[in-house]
């Protein structure tokens, strides 16, 4: 059955503006909850407004602004799964590799309960989800795809952004890897698919194939 209809909720957690996404069915009260960042407070504020119960808590990489709300959410919730790609695993407990030490703080998440690896399928809140490993801005980097929407829909954390991609200068970043995975895995979904990005505004796959400086599709 096709999935018509899904609401995504983003919530902005400041300094890195970094996008939180509630992910839901019309009507469920259960929901994802992609990429918690460092104002927890504000998404477990939306969670009670909009009535919702994360099933799920799924991290697209192991970097401090996508995974500093993991801890006040498994504390809420202890039975919520905590998912990240397995090669990013170890980025969870270790302030030097999630990068918090090098911004004067030592941020440690909860341990992960699943890990995924390139082309799984997850499911949690009625929603598949599709995973496609991309490393470059992080070794262990994963993009989470909802392909049975209209259009499909992809989480895609750091690997690319609205005109631009995600920064390669980090001890396991590597452009020519980043560039490889968008063209040959991102750039292979359909045009319409919608990009939920970590940091600003949703785009589209055929607008960055047509538009993006660093990595052109067309």
């Amino acid at each position: 059955m096709k999935l018509t209809e899904m609401h995504i909720v983003t919530v902005v957690s400041v300094p890195f503006e970094e996008n939180a996404y509630l992910v839901y069915r019309p009507g469920s009260r259960q929901c994802l909850v992609v990429d918690p960042g460092l104002e927890p407070e504000r998404i477990l504020q939306q969670l009670q407004e909009s009535r919702l119960v994360p099933a799920a808590i799924l991290n697209t990489h192991g970097h401090s602004d996508h995974i500093a709300g993991n801890a006040a959410l498994k504390r809420r919730w202890p039975e919520c799964p905590l998912v990240i790609g397995e090669a990013d695993s170890a980025k969870l407990a270790d302030p030097q590799q999630n990068l918090s030490a090098m911004f004067g703080f030592q941020l440690v998440s909860p341990p992960p309960d699943v890990t995924v690896r390139d082309g799984q399928v997850y499911s949690a809140a009625g929603l598949e989800l599709r995973v496609l490993a991309i490393p470059g801005h992080s070794a262990g980097h994963v993009v989470y795809v909802i392909d049975d929407r209209v259009p499909a829909a992809a989480f895609v954390g750091d690997v690319i952004f609205s005109g631009g991609i995600g920064r390669t200068d980090f001890p396991d970043g590597d452009f020519r890897a980043l560039a490889e995975g968008i063209r040959h895995k991102l750039y292979r979904l359909p045009d319409d698919t919608e990009l939920y990005p970590g940091h600003g505004p949703p785009t589209t796959v055929g607008r960055e194939k047509e538009h993006n400086p660093f990595v052109p599709g067309r």
